[in-house]
């Protein structure tokens, strides 16, 4: 790879703000999260891999998992300048090795555009668990619960 040097960590140490930029660069479907909103996603997601180009970071992928019946991966993305050299293949092996991962009974994911690369590495279309639920902001009920009980609490 033109004397590229690429290694690969799951040590969740992550450059929030080189995470950002891979995203605006590589992920039309994350091009708007912030830095403050990505730190959370990472916090609460085991594990987190990245692929490092020397300080350059070029790959990331992450997973949630109960560590034995269902996991989700997420958010694969490697920099455009390096695709097409199986680092993507390799980023989404290290997240199915893991610990977190490896003895689980079902991986799910969701993409919209790279069914085939995924079905290369063993994913398989699953059409019955295509259910969503667009959750509201969390502020939207809690003000709604404090209208409700300020409107029917007795006068002072």
């Amino acid at each position: 790879m033109d004397g590229r040097h690429i290694r690969f960590s799951d040590q969740k140490i992550v450059d929030l703000l080189q995470l950002q930029a891979l995203f605006q660069t590589a992920a039309f479907w994350a091009m708007d999260r912030s830095a403050e909103d990505l730190a959370i996603a990472v916090a609460n997601s085991d594990p987190v891999v990245t692929a490092w180009d020397h300080d350059l970071m070029i790959g990331f992928a992450r997973a949630t998992s109960d560590g034995i019946y269902r996991a989700t991966v997420w958010d694969v993305v490697i920099h455009p300048n390096y695709q097409g050299a199986g680092l993507g293949r390799k980023l989404v092996e290290t997240v199915l090795s893991h610990p977190k991962m490896s003895r689980v009974e079902r991986i799910y994911l969701m993409t919209t555009h790279q069914q085939s690369f995924y079905q290369r590495i063993g994913f398989e279309p699953n059409e019955s668990t295509t259910m969503v639920l667009h959750n509201r902001p969390i502020d939207a009920p809690r003000a709604t619960l404090v209208a409700t009980q300020q409107a029917s609490a007795p006068p002072n």
